[in-house]
């Protein structure tokens, strides 16, 4: 991924586990995102957490540190994942890898970047992030707006709830 490039980025637990059905689990995503937002290295347009999976339409503006924004999120996201879990909950040992690199992993490490070149694409993919959550196989919520862990309320609604977010139409 570079800089300076709009992205629809999906990202998934290990094994489809799921890790983010908790909603602590989504406030560690979504605290990571503010984060990086707040410090201006991403900029996010769209967003959806559902229960093992993220879709995210965001910006990668400025490196942090020595590495991609989206790296740290990553990182970040799987430490305070680590973290709970050893406090919490045996479902860390569905987790345990064997690499030399770490102990545990909890991102399926094809996250998928697809680039966003248009306003209609980009539309597009916010339509495909509001709606997951009502697919019949989740069937989270009736009205899209009503997912408390989704921007669809931030463009339909103006919910200032995520007044960190930044909207698509002043880049497209």
């Amino acid at each position: 991924m570079e800089l300076d490039t709009v992205y629809f980025y999906t990202a998934t637990i290990l094994h489809w586990k799921k890790l983010l059905g908790p909603e602590k689990f989504k406030l560690f995503v979504l605290n990571s995102l503010k984060f990086l937002v707040e410090n201006k290295k991403i900029k996010v347009y769209g967003f959806v957490i559902m229960p093992n999976h993220i879709h995210l339409l965001f910006e990668n503006i400025a490196i942090n540190g020595k590495e991609m924004p989206y790296v740290s999120f990553m990182k970040f996201t799987g430490h305070q994942f680590l973290h709970e879990l050893r406090k919490t909950d045996l479902l860390l040992e569905s987790f345990k890898v064997e690499r030399n690199s770490r102990d545990y992993q909890f991102w399926q490490r094809n996250a998928l970047p697809i680039e966003i070149f248009s306003r209609e694409i980009c539309e597009q993919k916010l339509d495909y992030i509001h709606h997951n959550p009502l697919q019949s196989h989740w069937s989270l919520v009736d009205d899209p707006n009503d997912y408390e862990f989704s921007s669809c309320s931030f463009y339909e609604k103006d919910d200032d709830r995520f007044n960190w977010l930044t909207d698509y139409r002043d880049i497209f």
